[in-house]
């Protein structure tokens, strides 16, 4: 963040008259980076055996339990706790090894020096939570099974260049890939394994009683379910990691952000999860007695998603003159308290990839109606632009129940209507935007935080690929709808780059396209207030993962 947006967040979140400390200098330039901020205290060691529990607020229902399929974050935060993956990216974006006995690299011989061949060594001292020892065969299962064709799996992209995997050994598995790319480690990063001694037996593997009653070698083990209330797992003794340290983790569904925080000020919940803490409550809840406040950027863009493939969204003229007339700066301030971060780019600043020349929002509402004129679209008596018959009008979607990005719609619907295009708001519970409504890109457009990167890499072939649109039968999240050729090539390139330097040009062009023709319309770089109990110890925000609940096998009381 620069001098000024620490100004900002200092003046935000400036004690109030209940105020427990001062927010220096100093801590306000530590709050950019993501410190904690709370009453201080020791935080003591980690308990012999497990004690306690957490209670997680979140304001969308995880409800997909296999890992390996279409989720969304709160699902995620669920398999972290679950499953494991061979190796993880941890808060200062190294890679550690968890299943993984060691990082396969090209100068321990993992990786060979074309790229093509991998071996992976493994740790013998695994367990699925039933008791089935973790051998190399589970990892040759689930890489066969994300590549099955049958599978309805979340995204194949780099595992579809696995090919001639071979067991070698219990603790070792091998196998060539059809062409060099960087990215497959972080994409194993956020790959999680399933036992193959379970689901093999499936007749359909996109219905197996293990949907709903998951067995991974994760530190927790499933518990218990309670549709649209909570999830509750329970601390798995024989995990092959450090701890767990508490008996039990209950994920609470709490669609209204204003009952979470509520929940969270007077102690129900003990962590706010994914949404966090709503901007108006940041400076309130940093007076709170014993609790902490978390200000942490993510990796994650908020911005206008357009459906391409409409007739109007599908006018780069119109993309161009909805963002010019967007008040972004204003929107920013008064809606969400100047926390977040204005952004032209899909990537976090905190990137090594990040274009940080890319051209700068310009609010201008006259040049906005000047484009819709030159580009066709006139206005009829009542106001409302049309062209060829199509009137410019078109919904706006997000989660219900989100009091400010409900907010946030209203203040684009009257900066839209300056220019002639009429929004009106079509907002839907999680569990129906967030499926076939976006999966399949049925929506006109939708207000949207997306992480755009796999692990820590800039890879963005699910997202922008033209291979990787859903609703025309592609493989990946390209929801948007966005097709366009030189994009295609250059993400081909980036992903044989192995040197950094090379990567960062070619990732700095995809990005200077994308924000040319405006295939989503940024408007900034999430910045999550998230609060904890003050004696809950071990939480590590992790700008890398799409949840901070990543490590909750290394939280625990401080007594």
């Amino acid at each position: 963040m620069t001098q000024d947006d620490t100004a900002r967040l200092s003046r935000i979140l400036a004690p109030t008259r209940r105020g427990l400390f001062a927010i220096g200098g100093g801590a306000a330039a530590a709050m950019a980076s993501g410190t904690a901020f709370a009453q201080g205290r020791p935080a003591g060691r980690p308990p012999e055996k497990p004690r306690g529990q957490v209670v997680i607020g979140l304001s969308q229902e995880p409800t997909v339990f296999h890992p390996l399929m279409p989720g969304i974050e709160v699902d995620q935060g669920v398999w972290w706790n679950l499953f494991s993956t061979l190796w993880y990216i941890d808060p200062d974006g190294k890679f550690v090894p968890d299943l993984a006995a060691e990082m396969p690299s090209q100068t321990n011989g993992g990786i060979s020096e074309d790229g093509l061949t991998w071996k992976v060594k493994l740790r013998r001292d695994v367990k699925w939570h039933d008791g089935t020892a973790f051998t190399a065969e589970d990892v040759k299962f689930t890489l066969d099974l994300i590549n099955n064709p049958n599978f309805r799996v979340r995204n194949r992209v780099g595992h579809g260049l696995v090919k001639d995997i071979k067991v070698n050994a219990v603790d070792e598995i091998e196998w060539r890939m059809d062409a060099p790319y960087a990215p497959y480690l972080s994409i194993l990063s956020l790959t999680f394994m399933v036992p193959k001694h379970i689901l093999s037996t499936a007749t359909d593997p996109n219905t197996s009683p293990f949907n709903n009653a998951p067995v991974g070698t994760g530190a927790f083990r499933w518990g218990s379910r309670t549709a649209g209330d909570n999830v509750q797992l329970v601390a798995n003794p024989a995990y092959h990691g450090a701890g767990p340290y508490l008996e039990r983790v209950v994920f609470k569904y709490i669609p209204d952000l204003t009952v979470m925080y509520t929940q969270f000020r007077t102690g129900q919940i003990d962590y706010t999860g994914i949404s966090g803490i709503s901007p108006n409550f940041a400076r309130e809840a940093q007076a709170l007695r014993g609790r902490r406040v978390h200000v942490n950027p993510t990796a994650s863009v908020e911005s206008i998603a357009p459906n391409l493939g409409s007739p109007v969204f599908g006018d780069k003229a119109v993309r161009q003159a909805l963002y010019m007339s967007m008040n972004k700066k204003a929107l920013i301030d008064a809606i969400y308290y100047g926390l977040p971060t204005p952004t032209e780019s899909f990537l976090p600043a905190q990137s090594w990839a990040i274009n940080a020349e890319l051209p700068k929002h310009e609010f201008n509402v006259a040049k906005a109606n000047e484009t819709l004129e030159a580009a066709g679209w006139k206005r009829g008596p009542d106001g409302i632009r049309a062209k060829d018959g199509v009137k410019l009008e078109f919904a706006n979607s997000t989660t219900a129940g989100n009091p400010v990005r409900e907010q946030a719609q209203q203040v684009l619907m009257q900066d839209w209507k300056a220019v002639g295009a009429a929004m009106r708001i079509q907002n839907m519970p999680a569990a129906v935007i967030w499926g076939e409504f976006w999966q399949q890109s049925k929506f006109s457009s939708v207000m949207v935080a997306v992480n755009y990167m796999l692990g820590s890499d800039p890879d963005v072939t699910p997202r922008f690929s033209s291979k990787a649109i859903p609703a025309k039968g592609g493989r990946g999240q390209n929801t948007f709808q966005f097709e366009n050729s030189r994009v295609d090539a250059l993400l081909e390139t980036g992903a044989t780059q192995f040197e950094q330097a090379a990567r960062r040009t070619t990732y700095g062009q995809i990005q200077r396209i994308i924000r040319d023709e405006l295939a989503i319309l940024p408007i900034f770089q999430q910045v999550l207030v998230e609060g904890t109990k003050d004696n809950l110890t071990g939480f590590k925000p992790n700008i890398n993962t799409s949840s901070n609940c990543w490590n909750v096998r290394e939280w625990y009381w401080a007594s």
